[in-house]
């Protein structure tokens, strides 16, 4: 009988960790907001954005008709970075591997891709695979943005939510404005529904 007790709460131990390992792994959970950040919410996604680094929500009077929601971080008058998510960007988009691709193509001419893979993201299970895109590219100096020449350092992350509506999300900036550990909580906050 000892034997027996002693099994029993290890038994029950275990059976509530595989419980909470198995809930944290499948499930509609919301993403992690880093300390210091905000959260742009649309009606397929929500993304976090360094509130703490100067970034802020762009009113959706002055924003382009593409952007369902957008924060910027401007200096001195001059957008050094952005944070953007477009809805429905493209047709014909049933998955993660075409949304990329769609949204890869609005990347511009002259960009340097780094790396692309793929990443699950938090919420509805049938809608967290997406594909994460790393790139660098010139600023043009037009419309607000750093003067012609300026590195940039990109990152978008597209896929599909669960009503089969495309999303890109988008992150740019002065490049090393954002560590890499700043890039990776960015892809991390995304919440797909």
């Amino acid at each position: 009988m000892t034997l027996t007790k002693s099994r029993t709460p290890g038994t029950a131990v275990a059976a509530a960790l595989a419980l909470t390992l198995l809930s944290g792994c499948g499930g509609t959970g919301t993403a992690a907001v880093p300390d210091g950040w905000g959260t742009l919410d649309t009606r397929s996604v929500s993304v976090s954005y360094p509130k703490n680094q100067g970034y802020a929500p762009q009113p959706a009077a002055e924003r382009s008709k593409a952007n369902a929601a957008v924060a910027l971080k401007e200096e001195k008058g001059v957008r050094t970075g952005m944070v953007s998510v477009q809805l429905d960007f493209a047709t014909g988009v049933g998955d993660a591997g075409e949304a990329a691709a769609a949204a890869g193509a609005g990347i511009g001419i002259g960009a340097t891709r780094k790396d692309t893979r793929d990443v699950r993201l938090a919420g509805e299970e049938s809608a967290r695979e997406a594909r994460r895109i790393d790139y660098e590219f010139t600023s043009t100096g037009e419309e607000s943005t750093p003067a012609e020449g300026t590195r940039m350092t990109g990152v978008v992350v597209a896929g599909v939510d669960s009503q089969d509506v495309p999303f890109a999300i988008r992150i740019n900036a002065v490049k090393d404005a954002l560590s890499a550990a700043d890039l990776d909580s960015f892809v991390a906050s995304i919440t797909v529904k």
